[in-house]
């Protein structure tokens, strides 16, 4: 997944202090770990626009996606969540709460919405 960034320095750090790893990063571009076999592509708006040939979506006024990311509690969720807006993400999406998942969103520093999930086994 290829995500555009406008500032490519505050968007490493903002993902870094939420503490994902960087797999690596060249000019303009940066891969953010999120599972072993799962890695974000954090693009300047500039590279991004060399891959596509249509405009590039303001994330903070239309939403293109909402990037999920899967929990093993509700804890790691209130967490994540919490140190994304400590970081100065924004709350986004609306907290889910019934029995089956629990859900919490935020919106990163270029608008993107990401949810932090955790799926409820049920009660046998």
């Amino acid at each position: 997944m290829n995500l555009p960034v406008k500032d490519l320095a505050k968007s490493t750090e903002f993902f870094t202090s939420l503490g994902f790893e960087l797999f690596g990063m060249a000019e303009g571009m940066a891969s953010l770990i999120i599972s072993e076999k799962t890695q974000v592509m954090l693009l300047e708006e500039p590279v991004f626009s060399r891959y596509t040939t249509k405009d590039i979506a303001d994330a903070g006024t239309s939403t293109e996606a909402i990037l999920v990311l899967g929990m093993e509690n509700p804890a790691q969720v209130d967490e994540l969540v919490d140190k994304a807006l400590a970081a100065g993400a924004t709350p986004a999406g609306v907290r889910q709460e019934d029995g089956v998942r629990y859900q919490r969103g935020f919106a990163d520093l270029d608008g993107h919405h990401w949810e932090a999930l955790c799926l409820v086994q049920p009660a046998q």
